[in-house]
């Protein structure tokens, strides 16, 4: 089936040629239908020249089947019922009063949250054009006509891009005018005529109705955009999936010892398989002898010894088994084991001469599997010193398996904490030294990752313990321990005089230079500024965007893995404007268009919660992305990363708010 409409937006203007005997006329006024209809409109008052408000309709789903439509409900007190639905349901009146209470309410907050104080405009006497993205049952636009009639406009234009072609005909009963810029037969819902149908969420809403207040669409903001947009155009290089994609992004890193590469979700495909495609030539090309990621010692160091080849783990899947905390599928997805068991393959090539490359943690949450590990590896080389690390890791017992539970009991105080206990074993670790003097590197090795594990426990203990006491410092003690962390394996891997190189795994909000971001306000640090701040030219920072698709990620801390959908990018932000220079995937090398990058927008960050509800506070920051990274990598459509563990709720993925009528 084509596809009519790229998205609402173009929707929009293809809808404004079919309305252009009302372009420039000072007696017109654009009214669309949210949230769907908003950046239709928005395009409609632009080529018309004419005022944009919302006019709020609320649909009445059936309960229990929400996204049936048994009617609608309007600003003014209208309700109109589909007489079809509700007596083919035989739906009681009490049934259909609750819903419409229900809504009523939902209907008084979308008037207030997306006019922002502004008065609704003037409709007595002036031509309405009242906008949709498109016509299904019709219940929606026709509560609309009704609703509008009682505030006495000269003449009601109900326009949309796609509608039934019943549905246009029988609308023209109420309206003055239709206009319909296509009717397919048969419709089978809206969302089939556009290639983006994505939920429109109130934040654009806003955006777009804020926009279209300050003035006529000749402003100085769009001129901007779309000069940005072609000046960026001009300096991208295009990533098509073949050998060569990475050439220009290798030389730009040079000589650099340190590259960090981030990510703007932590379930997207794409950010997983293009790191790991960029970290093979690293390795390969470059030399790079490590790789070190967003995630915990004792866990990754499993994986490490696989990698190497000192592990009894039959593959990849059986040596990342101890990623069993949530988030599960963050490290365990097809996308890293193919990664390494690449390594291992790499690694057993090289032969018993050169370096192997290795894979290491840096996070610290946990606590409990990081004693387990000193515990561990002191009962096979001091018994004694392990008999005294139990002791004192034995202070943790009487709290439970749950590290809050400790940090909220020891960080209120209510019993006195295991501070002095950690840090006794870390300073007694960090002394030790490999048994026997004419030790071999596999020693070494193995004194090493005791030594992180000790280290890991006693900032666990801070981290958990501030939790609760000072919820505002935790993000520094831990983007303190994973900077920590790095420099101490920075040292390890070059104490043989050789120095070493590292690639850095994870999220653009821990590896984009803090400096550059609006929580540098609060005070906050992290990993990528600490790197830049110690090493200078010998770090190279890469960030990466999407301007939407879908991501795999929970809705609350501790949920099933499922597959959202991304909604587009809002308007002011970074990934809005690279999605207009091209709806592609591209490199840009920041260090030479920074000057043609506006110094502050938004930026989207996804963790592994992913709230599409309440986007703009959850998701999104304030960043300088020229000062932020050296190089970004865009994907303007991605996919979810898939886990190895499926639930039923990640294959059933989204339906669409409207699913199956467009109303």
């Amino acid at each position: 089936m084509a596809i009519v409409f790229s998205d609402r937006r173009e929707a929009g203007r293809q809808l404004a040629d079919k309305l252009a005997p009302y372009a420039g006329r000072d007696d017109v006024t654009v009214l669309a239908l949210p949230r769907g209809g908003v950046p239709v409109g928005y395009e409609v008052a632009r080529a018309l020249g004419a005022p944009l408000d919302v006019f709020v309709v609320r649909k009445l789903g059936v309960p229990g089947y929400e996204e049936l439509a048994m009617g609608a409900i309007a600003t003014g007190g209208v309700r109109v019922l589909n007489d079809e639905i509700v007596n083919g349901l035989a739906l009681p009146p009490h049934v259909i009063d609750a819903a419409t209470t229900k809504e009523e309410k939902e209907l008084l907050r979308r008037e207030r949250l997306y006019r922002g104080g502004r008065p609704p405009l003037q409709v007595n006497g002036r031509t309405i054009i009242l906008v949709d993205d498109g016509l299904a049952t019709g219940s929606t636009m026709l509560a609309a006509i009704k609703a509008l009639r009682d505030s006495r406009p000269a003449r009601i234009v109900a326009a949309v891009p796609v509608g039934s072609p019943d549905i246009c005909e029988a609308m023209r009963t109420a309206a003055d005018e239709v206009v319909c810029a296509t009717t397919p037969q048969p419709l089978f819902g809206v969302g089939r005529w556009y290639e983006d149908f994505s939920q429109t969420d109130d934040d654009e809403v806003r955006a777009l109705l804020t926009r279209a207040a300050r003035g006529p669409p000749s402003s100085d903001d769009e001129v901007s955009e779309h000069a940005t947009a072609g000046a960026l155009r001009r300096r991208i290089v295009r990533l098509s999936g073949r050998a060569g994609d990475y050439d220009r992004l290798l030389d730009a890193i040079g000589e650099a010892r340190f590259v960090l590469l981030g990510e703007a979700s932590h379930g997207t495909h794409e950010f997983y398989e293009e790191r790991a495609r960029i970290t093979r030539r690293l390795i390969e090309e470059k030399g790079f002898t490590a790789v070190a990621i967003e995630a915990d010692w004792p866990d990754t160091y499993r994986v490490n010894r696989y990698v190497q080849s000192v592990s009894a783990d039959l593959d990849a899947e059986e040596a990342l088994s101890d990623f069993r905390r949530f988030p599960t599928w963050m490290w365990r997805n097809r996308v890293v084991v193919d990664f390494v068991e690449w390594l291992r393959r790499h690694n057993e090539a090289l032969g018993m001469s050169r370096r192997k490359a290795g894979f290491y943690g840096l996070d610290l949450y946990a606590l409990h599997g990081a004693m387990k590990a000193v515990l561990r590896y002191l009962e096979k080389v001091d018994p004694d010193a392990a008999e005294t690390a139990r002791k004192r890791y034995a202070c943790f017992d009487h709290f439970g398996p749950d590290p809050q539970t400790y940090g909220f009991i020891a960080g209120n105080e209510v019993e006195k904490s295991c501070q002095e206990a950690v840090v006794a074993q870390l300073v007694e670790m960090l002394k030790r030294r490999p048994m026997p003097p004419e030790a071999d590197e596999g020693v070494e090795d193995q004194l090493f990752a005791a030594q992180q594990n000790a280290r890991l426990v006693t900032n666990a203990e801070a981290y958990y313990r501030a939790m609760f006491l000072a919820p505002e410092s935790t993000w520094n003690l831990r983007d303190r321990h994973m900077a920590e962390t790095f420099e101490a394996l920075a040292a390890h891997l070059g104490r043989h005089g050789q120095p070493p190189k590292i690639v850095v795994w994870a999220h653009n909000s821990h590896l984009g230079d803090a400096r550059a971001t609006d929580r540098s306000r609060f005070g906050e640090v992290n990993l990528g500024q600490l790197i830049r701040e110690a090493h200078e030219h010998e770090a190279f920072l890469v960030g990466f965007t999407t301007y939407q698709g879908t991501v795999t990620a929970a809705s609350s801390w501790g949920g099933v893995a499922e597959r959202k959908a991304v909604r587009p990018a809002l308007a002011r932000s970074y990934e809005a404007l690279l999605h207009a220079v091209s709806a592609d995937r591209f490199q840009l090398d920041l260090r030479d268009a920074g000057e043609d990058l506006p110094r502050q927008l938004l930026e989207r960050a996804i963790g592994v919660i992913y709230r599409p509800e309440t986007e703009r506070i959850s998701h999104y920051f304030h960043a300088d992305l020229a000062a932020q990274f050296d190089v970004l990598l865009h994907f303007d459509e991605t996919r979810a990363v898939e886990p190895l563990e499926r639930t039923s709720e990640w294959d059933a993925g989204e339906l669409a708010e409207t699913y199956p009528f467009g109303v």
